[in-house]
């Protein structure tokens, strides 16, 4: 594992955080520590992989109100940890998109495997998200009409059906075409939907985590 990933853990027990100190730097990865979900609120966002190890009940805001605070760190797995957790609450984390539900005292492999998943799971996300600025960045680079053809030919219309569509010739969609599959750096068509695929799921987890993030304001 690579030192630049980062463990966030929001507990006030000063012998827990002590003990976590010891496996997350044991394991190569790098630790931050709060009392309060509001002092790690406070702290800077990481533009690196990261997971947030946050106790279930804390002073002040709650380790399920924090949650919903970063819904929007689709980069920051969570994992909760408690002595006391009750169904609902585990279930509550769980649906929220919590990566694990630990239960105190913790085991130092059972919490290591925990926190290796969440930050696998983080990289990935971030990968997504370099993929995702990447084609944003291509397609602003596109014309009007190299945008308009490229809408018609991902929905599988054929070159014909795209010049009828416009009202230019089967000549000018080709031109068009080979523009835009240039901008896009697509090797292929199959490889064109696969980017236009990308993002509508991209599209569709950042409206499922805002919609997630509305039903608990806090």
């Amino acid at each position: 594992m690579s030192i630049e990933c980062t463990v966030f853990v929001v507990d006030p027990d000063t012998s827990l955080r002590e003990s976590l100190s010891r496996q997350i730097r044991g394991a190569g990865w790098q630790a931050r520590f709060a009392d309060s979900a509001q002092e790690f609120l406070a702290q800077p966002r990481l533009a690196q992989a990261c997971c947030l190890l946050v106790e279930l009940r804390l002073p002040g805001l709650s380790g399920l109100e924090l949650q919903q605070r970063v819904l929007d760190r689709v980069e920051m797995p969570v994992i909760f940890m408690s002595r006391e957790a009750d169904i609902p609450a585990t279930v509550r984390a769980m649906k929220a998109g919590a990566s694990e539900f630990l239960t105190k005292p913790l085991g130092a492999a059972e919490t290591v495997a925990a926190i290796a998943d969440a930050l696998q799971t983080s990289r990935s996300a971030l990968r997504q998200r370099a993929q995702q600025q990447a084609f944003e960045q291509r397609l602003q680079s596109l014309s009007l009409r190299e945008r308009e053809v490229m809408q018609l030919v991902v929905t599988g219309h054929l070159n014909k059906q795209v010049a009828a569509h416009l009202g230019i010739s089967e000549v000018t969609v080709k031109v068009h075409r080979g523009k835009m599959m240039r901008k896009m750096r697509a090797d292929s068509f199959a490889d064109l939907v696969n980017m236009t695929v990308f993002r509508t799921s991209a599209e569709r987890a950042r409206e499922y985590h805002a919609a997630a993030a509305a039903q608990h304001p806090y």
